[in-house]
């Protein structure tokens, strides 16, 4: 038969009320009758009815991640390093983490939003992936319901995120296929409705202004994340005259699907056109030739943003709600000398 709280009570000598907030965590009971009180109960083998917990403290315990993806699979293994983060973190604290998928923008994605705040199916929510003009942020912070967001947003409500500095990674590698002797650059940009879009888009051109560099509105393509993607904007900034020596990608997937373009046509990334890309997947190293790209720790803002948003659910606000990462340059065999 399971153990119950009256039975620790019993063998502990105290009220099943004190054994109760003990284990809850609560700061009023002494540490050394906090200890007794675990000890037993890992003694007599006591496990929670975590059912009847949730409903004693009106919470669920679970936090949510809707991933904006179309179909039921998604095939970025951005969010994979990131889910991890998030799993590993929010298990630490004896969080379970519900995962969804739904395409961006769609009746389906405003729906589930709809049902999380009103609902309360779950205690808070991670965004990723934030808009310029950005309805999920929008909705969360006018019902007050607990979120974070990796990323930023144009829209007028101050809300907790955890950010790369965009901007900076993609003025990185421009000044480092500048230092390598490349005029001729070309940038395959992400959605311009996502925000770090346009801060990576808008990185690009001051970077190339700073430099005395000119943007050739040929070589400035979109891309929707994707190596399909990638290769498609490839193939259609490569079909003009002359062609650049260079290509910035928005992130790692369409870089790869840029590579694969070039190899197509018979010519070799980092002796023909050098590539570079963002993000910095697990998978960039092993492409061939390895990825030039900005590094990422994604699983470290998986983790990061999990454990701000279990503090604010926790009325724990943080003294610092934003926090801005400072990107890194990892160079490999995808960029190269100049071929003028």
């Amino acid at each position: 038969m399971a153990a119950t709280l009256k039975d620790i009570a019993r063998e502990v000598g105290v009220s099943v009320t004190t054994v109760s907030r003990a284990l809850a965590g609560y700061s009023d009971v002494a540490e050394a009758t906090r200890l007794r009180i675990q000890t037993a109960a890992a003694r007599l083998g006591y496990h929670p009815n975590l059912q009847a917990r949730r409903l004693q403290k009106q919470r669920t315990d679970t936090l949510g991640f809707i991933i904006p993806t179309f179909g039921p699979r998604f095939s970025d293994p951005f969010f994979s390093e990131f889910i991890a983060g998030i799993g590993n973190e929010a298990s630490l604290h004896d969080y379970d983490l519900l995962v969804s998928t739904h395409a961006p923008d769609s009746a389906d994605e405003a729906e589930a939003y709809q049902r999380a705040a009103r609902g309360r199916w779950v205690d808070g929510l991670i965004v990723v992936r934030t808009r310029q003009d950005d309805a999920r942020i929008k909705l969360l912070s006018e019902h007050s319901f607990p979120f974070v967001a990796f990323g930023r947003s144009n829209c007028e409500h101050d809300f907790p995120f955890v950010d790369e500095d965009s901007a900076e990674g993609i003025r990185l590698l421009v000044e480092h296929f500048v230092a390598l002797g490349h005029t001729k650059i070309a940038f395959i940009a992400p959605p311009s409705g996502l925000m770090f879009g346009h801060f990576r888009r808008q990185g690009f051109l001051d970077t190339m202004a700073a430099n005395g560099l000119p943007v050739v509105p040929e070589w400035v393509g979109e891309g929707d994340m994707s190596q399909r993607g990638g290769a498609a904007a490839a193939e259609a900034l490569l079909s003009h005259t002359p062609r650049p020596t260079a290509i910035i990608c928005g992130n790692d997937l369409m870089a790869m699907g840029t590579i694969n373009y070039i190899q197509q046509l018979g010519l070799k990334v980092g002796d023909d056109i050098a590539v570079a890309g963002f993000d910095d997947i697990p998978l960039a190293a092993y492409v061939s030739p390895s990825l030039t790209t900005i590094h990422q720790p994604i699983y470290e803002i998986g983790r990061r943003t999990c454990a701000m948003l279990i503090d604010i659910i926790n009325g724990r606000f943080p003294e610092n709600p934003h926090h801005l990462l400072t990107p890194t340059l990892i160079v490999r065999k995808s960029s190269c000398l100049a071929i003028d």
